[in-house]
């Protein structure tokens, strides 16, 4: 009896893609960027870092420069490190093989770095004593928080340590997940280079200060474009979560709220998951907060309460989770439909 011939039909280009970005979405949630390698290499964000610096120390000089021809070194320096980080992310690609390119992407997620962020500044709070006050309890928690913010956290009670920490989960779940996966189902891991790498740069030299402001300016901008798409997905993503998971109230609610409110915040962006978080949880976010000494009078997000606690925290987490995970099912769903439709 002859064998029955066996063949295979290779992933079309936008399967190959959505395995790419299920693949790295999973791998990295649930192993995150290994230790070891961290203290032999560093982090490839580190690395794009490095070289950011290297440029402003160089080109960001108040002595020599005016303004206006910093701020044409700092255009320039975007494009030098968009041509050197995306062209050699280009090369790897072409190099690797797809479930090589999808372990790469990884590095460029962080998941798994900041539920532990958030989680550590919840297991920092002290059971009872000094919840609320400004006494020496709250200090690990003031600690935790202040690797995630750039806020004085000095003098913060349990109630504004949560709002920071709501805050800066819910910002990050756009700027540290979506928008990155995002950008590598658009344009596979140079995409996903070429946001971390303008991300980065916002973080290092993106500010209004009097060092940065011109410098900075196209990092700052070209960030509120790779954002904005991806920052109003957080949004209704979170608000579809809540709606499945905790009726359709609440997710109606986290949109209303995103819709109302998100146009009040300072950033373009931030403000969108910011809101929808605030809606899904019916807490308040934002309001006055300060920086480096300097009150900044940030808009009220929400309706609900304004007193914050432990459990609030962990009530975000636990819908930022069960939204990542929903995530991950809807590109699974995607992936097995495109092979579906696709010809045998």
């Amino acid at each position: 009896m002859a064998a029955a011939a066996m063949s295979f039909t290779p992933m079309s280009a936008l399967e190959t893609t959505l395995a790419i970005a299920l693949l790295a979405l999973l791998v990295e949630r649930l192993a995150g960027y290994p230790a070891m390698l961290q203290r032999a290499i560093g982090h490839p964000v580190q690395w794009m870092g490095a070289t950011i610096a290297v440029l402003e120390r160089r080109f960001n000089d108040h002595a020599r420069f005016s303004a206006a021809t910093r701020r044409w070194w700092g255009i320039t320096a975007m494009i030098a490190l968009a041509l050197f980080w995306v062209g050699l992310a280009w090369l790897l690609a072409r190099w690797l093989p797809w479930w090589g390119e999808a372990l790469a992407a990884t590095t460029l997620l962080a998941q798994r770095s900041l539920k532990e962020h958030v989680q550590a500044i919840i297991d920092a709070l002290p059971a009872s004593a000094s919840r609320h006050g400004s006494g020496a309890g709250l200090i690990p928690a003031r600690r935790a928080l202040s690797m995630i913010v750039g806020r004085d956290t000095s003098e913060f009670d349990e109630s504004r340590i949560a709002h920071a920490a709501i805050e800066s989960l819910a910002e990050n779940a756009s700027d540290g997940i979506v928008a990155p996966l995002f950008w590598l189902l658009i344009a596979g891991l140079p995409g996903i280079v070429l946001y971390k790498l303008v991300n980065t740069a916002d973080s290092m030299i993106g500010h209004l200060d009097q060092r940065h402001r011109h410098f900075g300016f196209a990092a700052a901008k070209l960030d509120d474009l790779l954002n904005w798409l991806p920052a109003r997905l957080t949004a209704l993503l979170y608000a579809a979560t809540s709606a499945l998971t905790c009726g359709l109230a609440t997710g109606k609610r986290a949109l209303h709220v995103a819709w109302r409110d998100a146009r009040k915040h300072v950033s373009p962006n931030a403000g969108w998951p910011e809101a929808a978080m605030a809606g899904a949880l019916d807490i308040r976010l934002g309001g006055p907060r300060s920086y480096q000494g300097r009150v900044v009078d940030f808009p009220w997000l929400g309706e609900g309460r304004e007193q914050l606690s432990r459990n609030d925290m962990r009530t975000a987490l636990a819908l930022h989770e069960r939204m990542l995970w929903m995530l991950a099912a809807l590109l699974g769903v995607l992936f097995a439909a495109t092979g579906l439709a696709m010809p045998g």
